[in-house]
């Protein structure tokens, strides 16, 4: 692109305001969309929304181009759509974006958990989408931050550096070009595998909230959720967890980072263990635990996370026996299937790939006869 390309925020939650505010801060013209216009409306009669935050990063009012409900008009406005909704939501925005996107557009899902990119991709090319988009997909979400008020949001951190990968991955220099002048923080993620297995929200966000069920509905969630909810038993399971997506990963020619190494990395905590690790992470300190069990940390990580991850692992030959258990337990507390709602390779369109099949698909979109295409 050779001018600063428009940006569309699809989501007007706590992530979403945010980064539409930081964009327009930032310069940018910015529209921003929610399939709900009464959440919005605010926004829409002061054009704009107050971001705030200590010095340390931007705040003031962002003023925004468009504010709609209508996909038509948000993606005829921008170039870059930035899809800042619950991965839950994937699917359905796919679906409903196909008859409008066109050629050169570029969407990246922040972020997209496990296989993200790969159900976009998937659910808009079944829905007739024809356009020569590139579907990319973040590790995590870029910021930590808060919806304030209808028309106010705050950022608490913006991350330092963010993997990103796109759908091929021969396309992510692409997509790093194209929003580096908005967010030099995004870096090579190598391909949207080793973006949706390094998902770390997979392995502590259902785990340890299905551990503390009984905790957490006797106390609506007045408890510290990393500290009190991770006693060492707690943490040996995280630990079994871990191992089964770290194995999983292998089996796809990926390493992948364990726990330990993220929590060093993303914070520079350390332990002899998990346990000790997470204890000596300050920044979980004071994080309460989800008030009931009907929380994105199970409806959303576990068929949006966990059952790609424990599906990619039974397809490819690795015990994931720990990751059943969780999913199973959430099908009880939830009265549902995951297994049937959730990222199966079957939905995905994966379940015929050997490994190497996948892996030239990601890395380079190569397409079989009878297999998808990018």
């Amino acid at each position: 692109m050779s001018k600063a390309p428009r940006y569309a925020v699809i989501g007007a939650g706590h992530g979403g305001k945010s980064m539409a505010a930081h964009l327009a801060l930032m310069g940018f013209e910015v529209g921003l969309f929610n399939r709900t216009f009464d959440h919005i409306q605010a926004i829409d009669a002061r054009k704009g929304i107050d971001l705030e935050s200590d010095d340390s990063w931007p705040h003031g009012f962002g003023e925004l181009g468009l504010v709609t409900s209508d996909y038509q008009k948000i993606l005829d406005f921008a170039e870059v759509i930035m899809v800042v909704v619950p991965s839950s939501a994937h699917a359905d925005i796919a679906r409903k974006c196909a008859p409008y996107l066109r050629d050169g557009q570029i969407i990246i899902l922040h972020p997209g958990r496990t296989c993200g990119a790969l159900e976009f991709n998937k659910v808009y090319r079944d829905s007739g989408g024809q356009a020569d988009i590139v579907v990319s997909e973040a590790e995590t979400f870029i910021y930590a931050s808060r919806s304030d008020g209808p028309a106010q949001a705050r950022i608490f951190r913006i991350k330092e550096a963010v993997p990103l990968a796109a759908l091929p991955a021969t396309r992510t220099p692409e997509v790093l070009e194209a929003i580096h002048p908005a967010y030099p923080q995004y870096i090579d993620g190598i391909d949207v595998l080793h973006t949706g297995l390094n998902n770390m929200g997979a392995i502590f966000h259902p785990a340890i909230s299905i551990l503390n069920a009984g905790r957490i509905e006797a106390t609506h969630g007045n408890f510290e959720f990393y500290i009190d909810g991770v006693s060492r038993s707690v943490a040996r399971v995280l630990e079994v967890l871990d191992r089964e997506r770290v194995t999983v990963a292998s089996a796809l020619g990926i390493r992948a980072r364990t726990a330990l190494e993220w929590l060093k990395l993303a914070y520079d905590a350390t332990g002899e263990d998990l346990h000790e690790a997470i204890h000596n992470q300050p920044g979980y300190y004071g994080i309460k635990a989800p008030n009931t069990l009907n929380h994105r940390y199970i409806f959303e990580d576990v068929p949006m996370s966990l059952v790609p991850m424990a599906a990619l692992g039974t397809r490819y030959g690795v015990s994931v026996r720990g990751m059943d258990s969780m999913i199973r337990l959430a099908n009880f507390i939830h009265r549902t299937d995951y297994w049937r709602r959730g990222r199966t390779l079957e939905k995905l369109g994966l379940s015929d790939f050997s490994v190497s099949e996948l892996t030239r698909f990601v890395k380079e979109g190569v397409s079989y006869s009878d297999k998808m295409a990018v």
